[in-house]
């Protein structure tokens, strides 16, 4: 039974080896001991209601309930850009006319931005490649949404995801040689790994403080924007069934599109409900069915699972390994929603 819950400092090792296989361009999961550290332990004191919201962050991690294997790891982010800024490139338009030469120009180009200060962040989803089958990727991705449902007080009125952007299997990015190095001088995996570990002032410093024109990018970079790392486009696409929406706004580093959504206006958040649930061990039912996402609505124990459910139901029949990895008792009330859009 795959099952998600909160991190803990017990984790250290396997989040650490999951990081050493994300690859570069991966920000948010550097293979650094201290730094994964800082982040089990913010966490932790996030779901003890101990810090700030600028300061908060949630992490969740995907186990097998057989083996005790951590094999994939999510996080949200409550407030982002609060306390050092949270920066993106807008695209955008610059209207230029000669009456003279009886000329229009609409000029693509790129703003440096921080409209996305004070809203919370789906962030770190990572599935250890051995792992991404049997609708594990979709668990560990969406409990984060259920979460979020549960518990829609603790975060704000809209969610951005930052997908990871093109890149080859060196870790060049197409887009960072187009624009960043200009202005950096120093390698995509440099930068990536700077900023994963939270030394961000240098792009403070160093960023284009004027628009960038779009025409006069190299072409390998004018198409990596808004684009994704193709090891991304499954979890942009399930974002996307969701109601997240690319709306212009790309990473400063490789380009890869920010999507965003008001959070109220989810499915998962808009259509999750609570229902009452019974022991039920016979998992033959008579009527059709179908994958659901079931979570607890506890802080500290939140557990989330997926289970084949029939269609419709009053009450919640589970099973008692499914019970076990919720961590509730018959007659508990658990929050459902069916895993995918019908």
């Amino acid at each position: 039974m795959m099952f998600v819950r909160p991190v803990d400092r017990g984790d250290m090792q396997a989040l650490l080896a999951l990081a050493r296989k994300t690859g570069v361009g991966f920000t948010s999961l550097q293979p650094d001991e201290n730094k994964i550290r800082e982040r089990l332990l913010r966490a932790e004191a996030t779901l003890r209601g101990e810090l700030e919201p600028a300061d908060q962050g949630y992490l969740f991690a995907l186990e097998d309930s057989a083996s005790g294997k951590v094999v994939g790891i999510c996080g949200i982010e409550v407030a982002v850009g609060l306390k050092e800024p949270w920066y993106n490139f807008r695209l955008g338009k610059l209207s230029q006319m000669s009456r003279e030469l009886g000329v229009n120009q609409q000029l693509d180009v790129l703003f440096l931005s921080n409209d996305h200060a004070g809203y919370s962040e789906l962030c770190t989803l990572f599935l250890d490649p051995d792992w991404r089958h049997s609708r594990n990727g979709q668990l560990l991705s969406k409990s984060r949404l259920l979460f979020i449902a549960a518990f829609r007080q603790r975060f704000a009125r809209k969610l951005v995801a930052e997908m990871r952007g093109v890149s080859d299997e060196q870790g060049n990015s197409p887009f960072w040689e187009g624009v960043g190095r200009h202005f950096f001088n120093i390698d995509f995996a440099r930068a990536d790994y700077l900023t994963g570990i939270g030394e961000k002032t240098f792009i403070a410093e160093l960023m284009p403080r004027f628009p960038v024109y779009i025409p006069l990018l190299v072409s390998s970079a004018q198409q990596a924007i808004g684009k994704v790392h193709p090891h991304t486009a499954p979890a942009r696409a399930m974002l996307e069934a969701e109601g997240l929406r690319y709306e212009g706004y790309v990473d400063i580093f490789d380009g890869g599109a920010t999507l965003e959504a008001y959070i109220d206006e989810l499915r998962i958040v808009r259509d999750s409900r609570l229902y009452r649930c019974e022991h039920r061990d016979d998992v033959a039912f008579a009527t059709a069915t179908q994958p659901y996402l079931l979570s607890n609505d506890a802080g500290l124990g939140f557990r989330a699972i997926q289970a084949e459910l029939p269609v419709s139901v009053e009450v919640l029949p589970l099973t008692s390994s499914q019970l076990l990895a919720l961590g509730v008792e018959p007659g508990a009330m658990v929050r459902s929603v069916p895993l995918s859009p019908c």
